[in-house]
């Protein structure tokens, strides 16, 4: 068996490197019109999709899943249709290749152009959100790389069906279905045979938990674009508005509890912990959500568990949050930077040498101010979707669309010299 899926995984790194000859000349046109046709084969394909997403569940289920891993499974006609509204987005969005980024002249009469160009082949490993399978293949496409997708067993039957509706619409143009390609087998001895196809493989993305981020950058031969956890912050200042800071705290933590971008602990100015922090917390109790905090925070209701030195460490993706009160802003900062994972920070304040501030001094890939930190996504940045949120300083940091998902080269001419170098 084992024998096997190295052929297996083997024969479709090959199958993806001969289609990137392919889809690295694909005209703008070309990706426009597969896309838009993929999103309408996925609508035609919806019941299939939702019965595969069905056995999943029901599977995912069975294996003792938490609330927040199934949340982010699961897949309805609403859903759905969020993910055909991606497509279309990423087609009708400007082709990242062949745009030039930067040019000048020298003295000794050479023209040269900065020009983007498709990274190559690209190996995805992910968890759970069947999402990223139409997402990451639709950025790829468009960005003129072809792609490995190796998805979590838990969604591999929604995943299937989901890239059916691209396939067919590679189908239609006449495009090798090698373009995007899904890992058709639940074993996780895939992984590292996928880590291992150095010289056929040009970058691997993971987008999971810790450990698999871990997995993958321990062993993997090509270099990693790393999408790690989100243990966002909140700092409530003293210059906040009351009714935002509630509004927009309440949205970052309870919109959805299990997305990257939830925010996980709250720093409450101590000037403003009876007006704002006292109310916060009637709201989030009252929402459902529990609440662990610092020995000033517990004081406020009995409902309130005292937080631990883990609680400041944890990605709960659930509804949970720690509060904890600072003496200031610079204590807001230390905290963060102690603690963060530097996914995405907010700041909530009407002082503008505040944001000025903190903007600065936190190092995170995203950083708001009087923002939901659910905003930290692909689609609302306006890049149609992201294939991840990288919080790695290598290539690309934050939502990564299709124009990230590409390198450069180099044109040069002399229009006004001999093009010989003396």
């Amino acid at each position: 068996m084992t024998q096997d899926l190295g052929d297996l995984i083997t024969n479709m790194a090959h199958g993806a490197r001969a289609a990137f000859s392919v889809s690295a000349l694909l005209s703008s046109g070309q990706k426009q019109t597969i896309l838009h046709q993929a999103a309408t084969f996925c609508n035609q394909n919806e019941d299939a999709i939702l019965k595969a997403n069905a056995l999943d569940m029901r599977e995912a289920e069975a294996g003792g899943r938490n609330a927040a891993y199934l949340d982010r499974l699961y897949v309805d006609a609403a859903r759905l249709r969020g993910m055909r509204d991606a497509l279309h987005a990423i087609a009708d969005q400007p082709d990242p290749i062949g745009a030039i980024l930067e040019s000048w002249d020298r003295p000794n009469g050479l023209h040269i152009e900065k020009v983007r160009i498709p990274l190559g082949v690209i190996g995805m490993i992910y968890e759970s959100r069947p999402n990223v399978t139409l997402d990451a293949a639709a950025l790829c496409l468009k960005s003129g790389n072809t792609v490995l997708l190796r998805c979590g067993s838990d969604s591999l039957q929604t995943s299937l069906a989901l890239i059916h509706g691209l396939h067919r619409a590679l189908d239609q143009a006449g495009i090798t279905r090698n373009v995007a390609q899904v890992i058709p087998v639940p074993d996780r001895a895939a992984v590292p045979l996928l880590l291992g196809q150095r010289g056929l493989i040009d970058v691997v993305i993971p987008r999971g938990g810790r450990s698999l981020v871990a997995e993958v950058t321990q062993n993997a031969t090509m270099p990693v674009i790393k999408h790690l956890d989100g243990l966002c912050h909140l700092y409530i200042d003293r210059d906040a508005d009351r009714e935002r800071a509630l509004a927009v705290t309440l949205n970052a933590k309870m919109r959805r509890t299990g997305v990257c971008g939830a925010v996980e602990t709250v720093l409450i100015h101590r000037d403003v912990l009876e007006t704002i922090g006292a109310p916060l917390m009637e709201i989030l109790l009252a929402e459902g959500c529990e609440i662990r905090g610092d020995a000033d925070i517990a004081a406020l209701d009995p409902r309130i568990l005292p937080a631990t030195s883990q609680d400041w460490d944890t990605e709960y993706l659930a509804p949970i949050l720690s509060v904890a009160t600072v003496e200031s802003i610079q204590h807001a900062v230390q905290h963060i930077a102690r603690h963060s994972s530097h996914h995405t920070d907010g700041i909530i304040t009407e002082n503008p040498e505040a944001v000025a501030f903190f903007q600065r001094h936190v190092d995170s890939a995203i950083v708001m101010h009087n923002t939901s930190t659910q905003f930290a996504d692909g689609g609302e940045f306006g890049f149609g979707a992201e294939i991840g949120i990288s919080t790695d300083r290598f290539h690309v940091r934050g939502p990564v669309g299709a124009q990230h998902l590409t390198t450069t080269t180099y044109r040069v001419s002399s229009p006004s010299g001999t093009g010989l170098r003396r």
